[in-house]
């Protein structure tokens, strides 16, 4: 052993314990749980973020998908390829996400459990709904950190002007915790949150009379309500969901069932093949032959049926054998300033509100700000421009544009700011048109000034500016419901 080096006994349950701590507190709020304010994970937030970046908008030209994983990779998320990718694709796929945020263009996946293409084969860009997520960023609105080595910053959380923790649902898994959450109707969630902007003392029951229920994107029938009510009163209960069927006659005395919908989370192909077995081990009788007949207008599996078979009872053997009838475990848990907490609709509904509040007076902070700057170089403009010749010939006197800004600022009384912007000042402003256009610019931001230190002074109209950011959303967005109840 060497002279400087010593050993320092410690106790191998204490090192354990306190390693773990730390892991399971990295893997909570780091990796497997949302944030409550934009629903999202920092690898969902960061790959939204890095295609932000990388300038790949809803109106401009997909990217190459390993383009935008290198990216995130390389800036942000310094952990495997496959997971920035993966999270990517999920966010494409409309089987997964009632809103989908990314553009995928390429194979990204099926219903049927099949694999995206690799990244070097898609491409993918930005949706219109995912740029509602990342509005304002730039107006100072949210928070930024350094990323993993310093180099740049990150957002902790995004502007997010969609409820989309509520509306995209997560499920993750952590250390001693897991959280799944179901997706709802954005329409239905905006019409809860606006009730509760109305009305902050709104009860559970008062919320659902607007959101009913989960809308999972798949469509599919919620069996029951007593578990979809407990769900959303407590944020933990039990969903069954059923898929639709229907009863057909396709020949002669030949009946089958037709599914044109499975429960959310379903992998297609792997619940016909099961089934198939159940019927060759003699576990389900009456069907004589299972069909996918899905193609790109819709979902249709047809299990034909024995002529002597009764169509109800091999529909509910099915339900109670097959996944075309399954369960969705709820369980909202999220990060509630860093801390994991198990939330009711309510809560989620509260959270987002105060997050826009937030996001709304910092953005009106920031507009203020710079409408203030402009404002003040304005006048500056303009007494330069009510005292042309005194200040032409001052300049003209001076030796050196530093004697002629100190001037200027002594004479006029002007900031330094000021004199600049007179001393940068192009001769075409000099002429009638133009000095007119200055003065109209002047009245029109004191009129902006005037409004935006109302809107920081008076909590009802930040309320109001929510609520029609909102209404627009839905107006945008907003769909009919896909899964009955």
């Amino acid at each position: 052993m060497a002279e400087n080096e010593r050993i320092i006994q410690i106790n191998i349950e204490d090192e354990m314990r306190s390693a773990y701590i730390d892991y399971s507190m990295s893997v909570i709020v780091s990796r497997a749980l949302p944030d409550v304010r934009d629903g999202l994970k920092p690898v969902h937030r960061r790959v939204l973020y890095g295609m932000l970046d990388l300038g790949v908008l809803s109106n401009r030209a997909y990217k190459k998908s390993a383009r935008i994983v290198g990216e995130v990779l390389g800036k942000y998320h310094p952990h495997g390829d496959s997971s920035v990718y993966d999270t990517m694709v999920r966010m494409a796929q409309h089987w997964s996400l009632r809103y989908p945020l990314v553009d995928g263009q390429g194979n990204f996946g099926s219903v049927d459990g099949d694999s995206p293409a690799a990244m070097r084969y898609t491409e993918a860009r930005l949706r219109k709904i995912a740029e509602e997520m990342l509005s304002d960023l730039d107006k100072d609105t949210v928070d930024f950190r350094p990323n993993f080595d310093e180099s740049l910053t990150e957002p902790v959380v995004l502007p997010a002007r969609i409820p989309n923790l509520l509306v995209n649902g997560t499920s993750g898994i952590a250390v001693g915790m897991a959280t799944n959450m179901p997706p709802h109707n954005l329409r239905e969630v905006i019409s809860a949150t606006i009730a509760y902007i109305e009305n902050n003392d709104i009860d559970m029951d008062g919320l659902l009379e607007h959101v009913k229920a989960p809308d999972f994107p798949t469509g599919g029938i919620i069996y029951g309500y007593e578990g979809v009510k407990q769900a959303l009163e407590t944020g933990r209960g039990r969903i069954v969901m059923r898929a639709k069927a229907a009863i057909e006659e396709i020949r002669e005395g030949k009946e089958a069932i037709i599914v044109t919908e499975i429960p959310y989370q379903v992998n297609k192909a792997e619940m016909i093949k099961k089934t198939a077995d159940l019927v060759n081990d003699k576990k389900i009788e009456g069907i004589s032959d299972i069909r996918d007949e899905s193609d790109r207008m819709g979902m249709r599996i047809v299990y034909e049926l024995k002529r002597d078979a009764i169509p109800n009872v091999v529909l509910n053997k099915l339900f109670k054998n097959t996944a075309l009838q399954t369960s969705f475990s709820v369980n909202n848990i999220a990060l509630v300033n860093g801390k994991p907490e198990a939330l009711n609709l309510r809560d989620m509904i509260v959270h987002f509100v105060n997050h826009r509040h937030d996001v709304v007076v910092r953005r009106t902070q920031f507009e203020l700000k710079k409408a203030e700057e402009r404002a003040h170089i304005l006048e500056g403009l303009l007494i330069a421009l009510d005292n042309l010749d005194e200040v032409i010939a001052l300049i003209r006197a001076s030796q050196t544009p530093e004697d002629a800004r100190i001037g200027l600022m002594d004479r006029f009384e002007l900031s330094e700011i000021q004199a600049r912007a007179i001393l940068d000042m192009r001769l075409q402003k000099l002429t009638g048109l133009e000095r007119n256009k200055i003065k109209d610019e002047h009245a029109k931001l004191m009129e902006l000034i005037e409004k935006l230190r109302t809107i920081l002074g008076n909590e009802s109209m930040r309320m109001d500016i929510i609520k029609e950011e909102l209404v627009e959303i839905d107006n945008k967005y907003g769909d009919d419901r896909r899964t009955q109840i």
